[in-house]
Order: structure tokens, then sequence, then C-alpha cells
């Protein structure tokens, strides 16, 4: 198999076989695939994406799943880009935590830094799909996904995280960052250039006063798409609550902000009164879909329902 200019797996062949299966889908998929590619750094990865004839996967718990079913075709260069060290790790910089995209579900939760400084990441990331999952699928895989009910966007939003992307231009790595409430277009569609690749993600580390939580429905707790979801954070202040983000999963074509939701809630007092306001807030700021996990009807009463849970428990 061509090594695409770069270190290949030793007998990526087999690894490239063709499936034991009659599914035509899986076999067209696979077959499409001329060389696998294993950069070691960024620049390796721009320039094998700049070509235009790349798919990049990390833990690929989606792509496997999107390309079977034909939702999604391999390109004829496949990337994998697990051993570029740049994408890795869970660190605190200049008054930051960055967590680099190929961190997977399992290290964010088993992370002390994250336990202890946003531990919005950890409850998250402990509702997320199963372990065998968790340890396979990566912050950066689920954010670029796009999925209107990816589980980690809603902790990050929460926490007005940005995103560090980085492209080769004349021969240049060039990086730029972008606030996260910016990056999604659509189910499956983000402001990511086609050369570009997500580095990392960073938020500034939480003050001590501010609380956060999380919460999705499904008929399982984790091992389900969501119906909804939902996140309520801010800085508690003498029984209200300061610099409020509501973020929104399941409810829209994209994870997006209830800035509606969070001008009800910003500095009022927690009160009966103000939580029924916005959670009805919350569920008419929504634009869910009808499917066959709920109706648009029921997931607006679910997301009011939630919404005002959520913020009983953070005043």
């Amino acid at each position: 198999m061509p090594r695409c200019g770069f270190r290949a797996v030793q007998g990526a062949g087999s690894v490239l076989a063709m499936p034991k299966t009659t599914d035509l889908t899986a076999i067209t998929a696979i077959t499409a695939i001329k060389c696998y590619a294993v950069p070691q750094t960024l620049a390796e990865i721009t320039r094998l994406l700049a070509t235009g004839n790349a798919t990049m996967f990390a833990g690929g718990t989606d792509l496997m799943l999107q390309t079977r079913s034909g939702i999604k075709e391999f390109r004829s260069v496949l990337v994998n880009i697990n051993r570029v060290g740049a994408l890795k790790g869970i660190s605190r910089a200049d008054g930051f935590i960055h967590i680099g995209a190929l961190t997977t579900i399992s290290e964010i939760l088993q992370s002390p830094l994250l336990r202890e400084k946003a531990k919005i990441m950890v409850d998250t990331a402990d509702r997320f799909a199963s372990g065998q999952i968790r340890n396979s699928a990566t912050v950066g895989g689920n954010l670029c996904n796009a999925s209107p009910a990816g589980d980690m966007a809603i902790p990050l939003l929460l926490l007005d995280a940005e995103l560090e992307l980085g492209s080769v231009s004349g021969g240049n790595l060039n990086r730029r960052t972008l606030p996260l409430d910016d990056f999604f277009l659509g189910p499956g569609k983000t402001r990511l250039d086609l050369n570009e690749v997500l580095i990392s993600v960073r938020f500034e580390v939480p003050r001590g006063d501010f609380v956060a939580r999380f919460e999705k429905f499904g008929t399982r707790p984790a091992m389900d798409i969501s119906v909804v979801s939902v996140g309520v954070a801010g800085r508690r202040e003498d029984g209200a609550l300061r610099d409020v983000r509501v973020a929104f999963g399941a409810a829209a074509p994209i994870p997006l902000r209830g800035k509606k939701t969070e001008a009800a809630i910003e500095g009022r007092l927690l009160d009966g009164e103000t939580i029924s306001a916005a959670a009805r807030l919350a569920s008419e700021e929504i634009s869910p879909i009808s499917d066959v996990r709920g109706s648009a009807w029921y997931r607006r009463r679910l997301m009011m329902t939630l919404t005002g849970r959520l913020m009983q428990d953070v005043r």
C-alpha cells in the first residue's frame, strides 16, 4: 500500500482488508481508500488535508458508523492522526486550561485538574456513552462531528471555550482561534477549513464561585443519543447568578447558547418566579425537530423541565 509520503503503519493492508460482510456500502467505503498515512506533526497533517483527498480520523467512533451507513464516504487517503503529540494532553498555563484535540473522554473523566477546576467537564464525560467508547472517542472528534446532540459542546459553551485551529500556507504553520460559539454551522458542518485541523480547546480557569450543571435525557443515562441536553452555569452571588451561561443540545440544528434565557436569569434572585420564567423561555428559545427519539413538543417540555431542575440545583 502506498505510503503517501509519510510513515505508514507496517501491514496497513491488513488494517484495510476487505471486510467479511455482504454489505455493499461497507465494501465500497473501504475500497475507496488507496493509501494510509500516519503523520507525526501538525504540518504533515495539514499538508495531507490540503490535497482535498484525505479523510482524517482519531478514535473513529462516529466515522465508522457514518461510512457504513453511507452518510459519509472515505476519500482516497486515510489519515490516522493519533501519533501527533501536539494534539494531546490536559494542562494549565497563563490562566487557561488547555485540552488537546486528541484527549479522550476517559482522560477527561480521570483528570485531577478538570475535576478540581472545571468539574462540569468531568460530570459530562461521566454521561458519555460506554467505557469502551470513552477510551477511543476524542473531544476534538466530538466537536468536529458537529452533531446537534454532541455532549461535550455543552460544558465547553458554558465555559466560553475557544478553539485553536491550525493550517499550512506558504510552507508555514498558521494558527487561529475561534470561539466555540461561532464554530458550528449546521449538522455535520463547521467553520473548519478544508486544510485545517483542530489543535486544542482552551478556556479560562473558572473562579472559585463558579457553578455549573449538565443534564441530558435519553432512554438510558449514557448509552443513547440525547433527546435533549442542557447546561446552566454562572457565578453564585447573594442568591443570584452572574455571568450566566445556558447551553442547549439536540434542540436546534447546532449546539447553542440560550442567550434570551441567560438574560432572564442574569442577576435575578433565583426564586420560584425567576426559575419558572426562565424554564419557560428555554422551551421557547429552542427549535427542535420531531424524529424517532421524540416530537418537537416533547422536546420543548423536556427542556422546560430540565432547565428548571438545573436552576434549582445551582441556587
